[in-house]
């Protein structure tokens, strides 16, 4: 009988090959993208609804707040766009593992090789580059319905952006892991994300313990460098490394968070329940 042909890798060439996380991470993209273009309208609707509540916000404050409005409205675009991508990172992590508790779905992840947890993570590590797409859109429109211009260097701003909210997903995996506990919990969860305005706005110059809450740090660094024109290179050392600190942080604690609810609605007999 002939030797069954192997590649360099010593596994059989007819046989299943295991899964990696390269597989995982590539099956995620490719979903996510095949949710946005299979349904467009609902994505152009996000981006509608977003630049909707900027108009009332902008073109509202314009009629009451006259010149103070125009003054400050460089900060109030970047904490705007800084607050859509927040929303779109917390919801794509709580919102998801919410979905999954009430299809009942979500034993069937956490049996995976993977785990529930990295697939998760990285379901809203998708959803994230998807809400940068949609969120820069509606900074370029926010830019020409208000006629106003802000330094945008990619980098810059992708590098600092992305860790803000980095810590915003460590709290969409908490409330997820409290949501695998007591299920139908959605009003809570959504008021939270109107706290993340305060976070936004959060005086880090005057209070400086601020820094260390999620976006406080992150929101002061991007006005710095959409506003100011900084460069990623042009921060203090410790600027960056409490950024970095303040995301990984935040992961960590969420995750653990996480871990600890899954495993208690385990020993309850919990899980599956809805």
């Amino acid at each position: 009988m002939a030797d069954t042909p192997r590649s360099s890798t010593g596994v059989a060439a007819d046989e299943p090959r295991p899964a990696t996380y390269y597989h995982l991470a590539r099956a995620v993209l490719y979903r996510e993208y095949l949710i946005f273009v299979r349904y467009p309208a609902n994505a152009i609707g996000g981006i509608v609804i977003a630049l909707f509540f900027f108009g009332v916000l902008f073109y509202g404050g314009r009629l009451l707040a006259g010149q103070a409005l125009t003054d400050s409205l460089e900060g109030i675009i970047v904490g705007y766009f800084l607050w859509t991508l927040s929303v779109g990172a917390y919801s794509s992590v709580s919102n998801d593992i919410g979905s999954e508790v009430q299809w009942g779905t979500l034993e069937r992840h956490i049996t995976t090789p993977f785990g529930f947890a990295p697939v998760a993570l990285l379901k809203g590590v998708a959803k994230v580059v998807r809400t940068f797409l949609t969120s820069a859109a509606v900074l370029a429109v926010m830019l020409l319905l208000t006629r106003t211009r802000l330094s945008i260097d990619p980098i810059t701003v992708i590098t600092v952006a992305g860790l803000a909210i980095t810590s915003v997903i460590g709290l969409g995996f908490a409330a997820g892991g409290i949501t695998v506990l007591y299920k139908r919990i959605g009003n809570w969860l959504n008021l939270l994300q109107f706290g993340f305005v305060v976070l936004i706005s959060a005086p880090v110059l005057d209070a400086p313990w601020t820094r260390f809450l999620p976006l406080a740090h992150g929101s002061a660094l991007l006005q710095r460098a959409m506003v100011d024109g900084v460069r990623l290179w042009e921060f203090g050392i410790f600027d960056i490394g409490l950024l970095v600190g303040v995301a990984v942080g935040y992961l960590v604690g969420g995750y653990i968070v996480f871990h600890y609810a899954t495993r208690r609605a385990r020993r309850l007999g919990v899980l599956g329940d809805y």
